[in-house]
């Protein structure tokens, strides 16, 4: 029986506060997302001022970065290349980049979505609640 490592709420708390700390440093109003390997939400923050359909954007593009165990912005890249039938792909939506998955021991343990900002920007949100785990 193989044995992998899972987030725990410990990690999630840790995770969001790191992620809200650089959101309220550049004075960025975005939703957080955390998910487990599955896609499955672990958290959800919004912050003020946010408009309220990031709250839908962020988790899935949490989602896909789980489920494709890869930063959501290879999908948006996809597409912006020219391969418009991957829109077709069944159950994957948020393909836009700021979905970050998290590894533990090259084991895809979940991932952070963010919205609300340039997309760049949601990404660097994401990866610096992903950072405050020290991996």
């Amino acid at each position: 029986m193989l044995t992998k490592p899972v987030l725990t709420l410990e990690d999630v708390k840790k995770i969001a506060a790191a992620a809200e700390a650089e959101a309220i440093a550049n004075k960025w109003a975005v939703v957080i997302s955390i998910v487990d390997e599955g896609g499955h939400l672990l958290w959800l923050q919004r912050l003020d001022g946010v408009a309220p359909i990031s709250a839908h954007i962020s988790p899935a593009k949490a989602k896909t970065a789980a489920l494709g165990m890869r930063e959501s912005k290879i999908y948006e890249d996809i597409i912006n290349n020219g391969r418009y039938s991957f829109l077709s792909a069944p159950l994957i939506e948020g393909m836009l980049e700021g979905g970050v998955p998290i590894f533990v021991d090259g084991v895809c343990v979940g991932a952070v979505g963010v919205s609300g900002v340039k997309s760049a920007e949601d990404a660097q949100i994401a990866k610096a609640g992903i950072a405050a785990l020290g991996l």
